[in-house]
């Protein structure tokens, strides 16, 4: 091949793949795919959020409580009940991730999606009071555990558990959906059940709605690579993992206040080995194990001798174990989670939450690419 020939068609190769490319990344712009969680975000609201290929939400919607009360003509203090139908604001795909994706709302709210066993879901209020209304999309049973908790399960026989995590409620609508309300820096957090929503998970959502719990962490596997999914229920807590193995996680959690609280570890068999016993330890200090939730509860109000944890099997469709650990306080403390033999770790491939560079379809072009100058160094070099 001459010099010539060979230079065309490295042209006419890269002129035709760089374009489908771009095509198909800026047609993906307003939908997320991830291994457990699917939705869009067109105009008002995010359609068909689907878990594990079950569609549990067929729409959310987000409005700040002024507005919504202006343009449905009711007043402030107009039961959450009666709060239907109301007009979106726009919304955003603002980032995703390899585990999670932040949809922003014109009202001031965020929403955040994680692609984790419970397809979790979290509305944040932010600076101004918002309501919230998810369509179920059909027939729904509902039972209201209290004024801050919501359990649903869809027709198509999900469980989710809607918890507002802060000041604010959420039932079931006059229409048979659900609405939120929310009082500023509050969230709402809807956690779904493919498979079966257990004692233990009702007790996670408890210490959620409380104020117990302020994190979980999803301890999960991508191929050959660990990935690693925080959700936050507050905005003064969080948590780095900073080191990982099948024995052994390293976290530093911080928060601004002193006041101790729970972080909840979901971790699946392929990340992390929890058949044999687990240990944990707080700033190098071995925690004791509780037989309780109320024993994680008093050691995070700081009415135990040091930090508690508690290991229980999981609900999720991937994790096999949780471990809520209640650390008695704070403002920086490193947690280790170690089983079995505790091997050496290879460090941590957490998802720092940066978005790549490379979109879909350019890991094709890339390469391409790369072959290409290969392939001209070599015959450039046989001429």
């Amino acid at each position: 091949m001459s010099k010539r020939a060979l230079v065309l068609t490295i042209v006419v190769l890269l002129a035709a793949v760089a374009p489908a490319t771009v095509a198909a990344d800026a047609q993906d712009g307003s939908a997320y795919a991830g291994s457990h969680v699917t939705f869009d975000a067109t105009g008002d609201a995010l359609v068909d959020y689907s878990v594990d290929g079950q569609t549990v939400m067929e729409s959310v919607r987000v409005q700040s409580q002024s507005d919504a009360e202006s343009s449905l003509g009711v007043g402030a203090s107009v039961s959450a009940s009666a709060v239907t139908d109301i007009v979106g604001a726009a919304l955003s795909l603002d980032t995703s991730v390899k585990t999670a994706a932040t949809v922003q709302s014109e009202s001031g709210a965020t929403l955040r999606a994680h692609d984790n066993g419970h397809g979790s879901l979290v509305v944040s209020a932010d600076d101004e009071a918002q309501y919230v209304e998810v369509g179920l999309g059909g027939e729904a049973s509902a039972d209201q555990s209290s004024d801050d908790r919501l359990v649903v399960t869809t027709a198509n026989g999900t469980e989710q558990a809607y918890v507002v995590a802060g000041e604010g409620n959420v039932t079931l609508n006059d229409e048979g959906n659900v609405t939120a309300a929310l009082e500023r820096d509050s969230r709402l957090v809807v956690r779904s059940y493919p498979n079966e929503r257990s004692s233990d998970d009702e007790e996670q959502e408890r210490m959620i709605a409380n104020g117990t719990a302020a994190a979980s962490v999803y301890l999960l596997q991508d191929g050959e690579e660990a990935v690693t999914d925080t959700v936050d229920y507050g905005q003064d807590t969080t948590v780095e993992v900073s080191e990982r193995s099948a024995n052994r996680v390293n976290m530093t959690v911080s928060r601004a206040e002193s006041e101790g609280k729970v972080v909840i570890v979901s971790a699946s068999e392929a990340a992390f080995d929890a058949a044999d016993d687990v240990e944990v330890s707080v700033d190098g200090e071995a925690a004791a194990e509780a037989s309780s939730y109320a024993e994680l509860r008093r050691a995070a109000n700081g009415e135990s001798d040091g930090s508690r944890y508690m290991v229980t099997q999981s609900s999720s469709a991937e994790a096999a174990a949780d471990v809520a650990i209640a650390v008695d306080h704070f403002s920086e403390r490193d947690v280790t989670m170690s089983s079995g033999s505790d091997s050496t770790t290879d460090g941590a491939n957490e998802d720092d939450g940066s978005t790549s560079a490379i979109g879909p379809g350019f890991g094709i072009l890339a390469a391409l690419s790369a072959l290409a100058g290969v392939v001209g160094v070599r015959v450039w070099n046989e001429n």
